[in-house]
């Protein structure tokens, strides 16, 4: 069964930058969205980022203006570059993959594990 895996959360300061990225263990059907989603302890679910086959991308306003998403369709891999983070930006990041948005916001199609990003002050 293919899987997404996602990779470079960590621990960052204030300020600082990280850079997700995820890709496919396997073939998935290239003109999926994809985006990454996130959750801290006792919060829903959030929408971070989308973005379409074609480029066209949808940011949470909590996050515009420092986020940026990405992608590369030959290898389904989508990157997450993450600038001036803070701490309430500290939560599991999920990486997922589905043909339209309204399925994953449902949480349907493919996802990753997720990968811990916690943003200390």
């Amino acid at each position: 069964q293919v899987q997404l895996m996602e990779s470079g959360g960590g621990l960052v300061q204030a300020g600082g930058s990280l850079r997700l990225s995820c890709a496919p263990s396997g073939s998935v059907n290239s003109r999926n969205i994809m985006g990454w989603y996130r959750q801290s302890p006792g919060k829903k679910r959030e929408l971070v980022a989308v973005i379409s086959s074609d480029g066209a991308v949808d940011v949470s306003d909590s996050v515009k203006g420092r986020f940026t998403i990405s992608r590369e369709n030959a290898n389904n891999t989508v990157w997450l570059q993450m600038n001036n983070l803070n701490p309430e930006d500290t939560a599991r990041y999920y990486c997922a993959a589905a043909p339209t948005i309204v399925a994953l916001n449902n949480g349907y199609g493919l996802w990753g594990q997720g990968t811990q990003v916690t943003v200390s002050s």
